[in-house]
């Protein structure tokens, strides 16, 4: 069960809930009103009448809307490095580990809790600590995918690195432009278009080792 789904689960006031299923309960409200409001016009009051607590129970658990929203960007910078490295475990066919990175990312978008909009669109980047958070996020990515092409084709750490921002960055923003613009397009279709762009470039890198690409 999501942090959102435990939300709707236990949003009548007054319910006592272990510590972690509370915890766990206002992170989905807070998600549900910072992804509609953003951060600045967000409030703690919203937050607690969202998740159908009073404010002191809040912040028992966090003591500020900031805290908050890095225990938000905390767990969903996490959930984004797991599905990218999960992908890149998935296959040792370089091609379907394309298009499953890819996929990582069109997924990670699609998602309906809008988590995203919170990592690559937030109206916080100018706070270090979320600036700290977004930038390490999108290296570790980059890092997990470098390590994969810099293995199977024998470039330096440097140039495995150039590729892996280049295809973590066009990932996220064409998954991006593909939610925002209604695009009629299915998933797995646009996942498919995308990959057959990026593989036409790396797979002109043979392997390391081998004279086939």
């Amino acid at each position: 069960m999501s942090a959102i789904e435990q939300t709707e689960a236990a949003r009548p006031r007054g319910t006592r809930l272990p510590r972690r299923a509370r915890r766990n309960q206002l992170l989905g409200a807070a998600q549900e009103v910072f992804v509609a409001q953003g951060y600045h016009a967000a409030a703690m009051d919203d937050i607690a009448e969202r998740a159908g607590v009073s404010k002191p129970v809040l912040y028992q658990h966090f003591p500020g809307k900031l805290e908050l929203y890095l225990a938000l960007l905390d767990q969903h910078c996490e959930a984004l490095l797991h599905s990218v490295r999960s992908a890149l475990e998935s296959t040792t066919d370089n091609k379907q580990r394309v298009a499953a990175t890819m996929d990582a990312y069109f997924a990670y978008v699609e998602d309906p809790g809008g988590a995203f909009r919170l990592v690559f669109e937030s109206d916080l980047t100018n706070e270090p600590a979320v600036r700290e958070r977004v930038d390490k996020v999108s290296l570790e990515c980059a890092e997990a995918i470098s390590a994969v092409i810099a293995e199977d084709t024998g470039l330096s750490q440097d140039e495995s690195m150039l590729l892996a921002v280049g295809l973590g960055g066009v990932s996220q923003v064409v998954a991006r432009y593909w939610l925002s613009s209604g695009s009629t397009v299915p998933r797995d279709t646009a996942v498919a278009l995308l990959t057959s762009l990026a593989w036409k470039g790396i797979a002109g890198f043979p392997l390391h080792g081998s004279d086939t690409h």
